[in-house]
């Protein structure tokens, strides 16, 4: 079993959904947590996940000082958490974090992620870029219902997994890269239960957390 702390907060989500994605991943063990809940966890607790995933968007800081106890040092969680080696996953808003951030920036790579345009409920043609990657080995191209980002796409030593062409999206949809020791893997679309539900969807979203640990 694969151990994943799911990280939530700053945008609201279909609750009941979304634990039900998790619950249909055979082979991960989830545990939503809100990020106060992470960040004031003891880092023994922080470093036993395998990869840590964000499905938060937390905008202002992140900051260590003026917090209430229960909110932790969140800065300092993670900062620690990209000495580790870790798997790291961004899921969707999670993109659009920190957006003053140098750090969130790098582990993203994208410098700039200032948000042009969102669209919800588009049909996305999905594109595999990478056919030999162990996240996208085997699918084929296929449409999913999703929200789509006008967002700059990533740049420097990072590979693109899949691409659309859709005129309200950015181009890279999911891509890989390698920040310190963590294994990165970003993944732009997950808004909703039309997303959740899509099997591609979950087949990437099941691979891209297995790769991130070294597990394929």
């Amino acid at each position: 079993m694969i151990n994943v702390a799911v990280i939530t907060g700053g945008k609201s989500y279909d609750v009941l959904g979304f634990y039900h994605l998790w619950h249909s991943l055979a082979g991960i063990n989830s545990y939503i947590q809100h990020i106060d809940d992470f960040a004031s966890a003891p880092a023994a607790v922080r470093d036993s996940y395998d990869v840590v995933l964000f499905f938060f968007m937390m905008l202002a800081g992140p900051t260590d000082a003026g917090l209430p106890g229960y909110c932790g040092q969140p800065k300092a969680a993670l900062e620690h958490l990209t000495q580790t080696d870790q798997g790291i996953v961004v899921l969707h808003h999670a993109l659009l974090a920190y957006p003053q951030w140098p750090l969130w920036n790098e582990l993203v790579g994208i410098p700039d992620r200032t948000l042009a345009k969102y669209q919800h409920d588009e049909h996305i043609q999905i594109n595999i870029a990478a056919k030999n990657h162990p996240i996208t080995h085997g699918l084929s191209a296929w449409t999913i219902v999703d929200e789509t980002y006008q967002l700059a796409n990533p740049t420097g030593d990072h590979q693109p997994l899949l691409t659309t062409d859709h005129h309200q999206s950015m181009a890279t949809i999911a891509w890989v890269h390698q920040y310190n020791n963590n294994k990165v893997f970003c993944w732009q679309l997950g808004h909703d239960d039309q997303a959740w539900a899509d099997k591609n969807f979950q087949t990437v979203l099941k691979r891209g957390i297995e790769w991130s640990c070294g597990r394929i």
